[in-house]
């Protein structure tokens, strides 16, 4: 048999990329580079993948994790090696705590090129930890090792991952030559062993890893007899739907996270319950139901862990389909790990004849004053500040998709807004300020859908280069970036004030009006309420595309006006 390395190098590329095309991967994301041509080559040729690319690894992990987010299906990353590999981890930590199912394809030099001094070489096995639920380090291409066990292991591997979520690290040593223009035909013989799979279109084994735990069946006496409440945490639009109707059918209050993309008549929960004589409101509470995990509101996190700390762990239920604990507090629980709606289904739905319907009733009053006094002080002369962009958010909303950056603006529409019903996109996992545009433009992307986009100033010169995944969309998004001139969350949190400024905040002094010209973007810096409404509306009523409108506000501005409403609102509701 005559042997060509570069052709084998794609023989087992092609057989790696279409058995994954089998298995369900639609989206590849490439980065460029020589050692992954094998992996690029073939990727082009398979006509059942569509391809997207990226000059940075950063932003293109973050991307593929906002086009999994949105697909909700496998996603597959190929990048060169050497530090390329290295850029991923962070998309790759995030997807393992929000279990986005990244496949990530890396190109390695051959095990004898490593720990030698060989020009980009580094040790990639095992890089990315306990972030990735397996690995598989493939041998370099060989026909001393069949496409059999290539494809029995990959098969594994995707079988694991279908169970429980999570990114998957395949790292492909290629030796060189990389590059040839003889056909595959040459290895006619070895490809026999696997002639019937290319025939088909099937995956060459079929295997299913099933959880074993079990789902405790709750009769409606078991709910009809108790004061509860509903959590709503990170949860898919249409499961938080369904986990709302179920606590109408209660009538217990329900706390909505801003990621749930549903609101409830108890908003505003996180400026409410630091108010001691409210909180006591909820003391009654002996059940606690939660759909879905990653609550933002610090005043709520802190509100069960001191009503469920003397809880039996059937009081305190969590539904969620992933695997991993939630239980950050280690309170006792039961995690049932279902969908929302699959584990409704199963149960004897209560009617509203339940025995205490209404008992927190009352707290519907506090969180309509706190929406009537928000809009008449923050919304008031027209100012456009942090604040009255979170107050605004719903109205902006309308028919649009939203993805929230974090740090300080994620807070703020946790405590200020009211989504209605619309998905909301996040990265609540390791909350990173890294990667929020590139993901926003996955996410963009697969669902070609009118997104609305609110990121910090920081956040967004940390992925600055991502904008330029945004260059060609037709789709029209808003990207509203607020710019107090460093990270105004650390006017929040108590660091010392000597460094406050130099240490956390860090002034930065820029603007991004040039950033989105050099993007191509379209760009507005409204200076009043009125003018930012007017923009936005524009835009996605007659525009396309996206542009980037930046709302400059003083350093420590929000921070005061909240402060200054917290008190209001004590002195309101006393």
């Amino acid at each position: 048999m005559k042997h060509d390395q570069a052709v084998l190098n794609r023989v087992w590329s092609s057989t790696l990329l279409e058995e994954l095309a089998r298995s369900g991967v639609e989206h590849i994301c490439i980065a460029p580079g020589s050692r992954s041509t094998p992996l690029t080559l073939e990727a082009q040729a398979n006509k059942k993948l569509t391809i997207h690319t990226h000059f940075d690894e950063r932003g293109l992990g973050f991307f593929a994790l906002g086009l999994a987010k949105a697909t909700k299906s496998k996603v597959a990353v190929i990048v060169t090696s050497g530090t390329a590999v290295a850029n991923l981890l962070p998309a790759v930590a995030e997807a393992g705590l929000t279990r986005e199912s990244l496949i990530l394809l890396t190109s390695d030099r051959p095990i004898e090129l490593v720990n030698c001094g060989a020009n980009q070489a580094i040790q990639q096995l095992g890089i990315f930890s306990q972030h990735v639920e397996g690995t598989l380090n493939l041998p370099s291409p060989s026909t001393q090792v069949s496409l059999n066990w290539l494809l029995c292991s990959l098969d594994d591997l995707l079988a694991q991952q279908s169970a429980k979520g999570g990114p998957i690290h395949i790292n492909c040593p290629y030796p060189e030559p990389l590059y040839s223009d003889e056909s595959s035909d040459i290895y006619y013989d070895y490809l026999s062993s696997v002639s019937a799979w290319k025939m088909s279109d099937k995956p060459y084994t079929s295997k299913s890893y099933r959880l074993c735990e079990t789902s405790p069946n709750i009769s409606s006496s078991d709910y009809n007899q108790r004061r509860g409440v509903v959590v709503i945490g990170s949860v898919a639009l249409e499961q938080a739907q369904v986990a709302m109707q179920f606590a109408q059918s209660l009538g217990w209050p329900v706390f909505c996270d801003a990621q749930s993309g549903v609101a409830s008549d108890w908003q505003h929960y996180d400026l409410w319950l630091q108010i001691p004589e409210l909180a006591q409101q909820l003391s009654d509470c002996d059940c606690i139901v939660q759909f879905g995990e990653r609550v933002v509101s610090k005043r709520l996190n802190h509100w069960i862990k001191q009503q469920a700390k003397d809880f039996s762990p059937e009081q305190y239920l969590v539904i969620s389909p992933d695997s991993h604990c939630i239980n950050q507090d280690h309170l006792p629980q039961t995690h049932i790990i279902a969908q929302p709606n699959m584990w409704l289904n199963s149960q004897s739905l209560p009617s509203l004849h339940a025995h205490h319907v209404g008992w927190a009733d009352g707290l519907k009053f506090v969180s309509q004053s706190v929406s009537q006094l928000s809009r008449a002080q923050l919304m008031n002369d027209d100012q456009l500040t942090e604040l009255s962009v979170a107050v605004d958010l719903s109205a902006r909303l309308k028919e649009r998709e939203l993805f929230v950056g974090n740090s300080l603006m994620v807070r703020l529409v946790d405590m200020l807004s009211a989504v209605p019903s619309r998905s909301v996109y996040s990265n609540r996992g390791a909350s990173g300020i890294d990667g929020l545009i590139a993901t926003a433009a996955g996410v963009l992307k697969a669902n070609q859908q009118p997104m609305m986009m609110l990121i910090g100033d920081t956040s967004l010169l940390y992925d600055l280069n991502s904008l330029a995944l945004l260059s060609e969309s037709q789709t029209p998004m808003v990207i509203v970036v607020t710019n107090n001139d460093g990270g105004a969350i650390f006017d929040l949190l108590p660091v010392p004030q000597q460094q406050k400024q130099s240490l956390y905040q860090m002034p930065h002094g820029y603007d991004f009006e040039h950033a989105a010209a050099q993007f191509r973007l379209q760009y507005a810096a409204p200076e009043t309420l009125t003018q930012y409404q007017n923009v936005i509306e524009s835009h996605f009523e007659q525009g396309e595309g996206v542009i980037l409108v930046e709302v400059k506000t003083p350093p420590e501005q929000a921070s005061h006006l909240l402060n200054q409403f917290n008190s209001m609102l004590k002195e309101a509701l006393a």
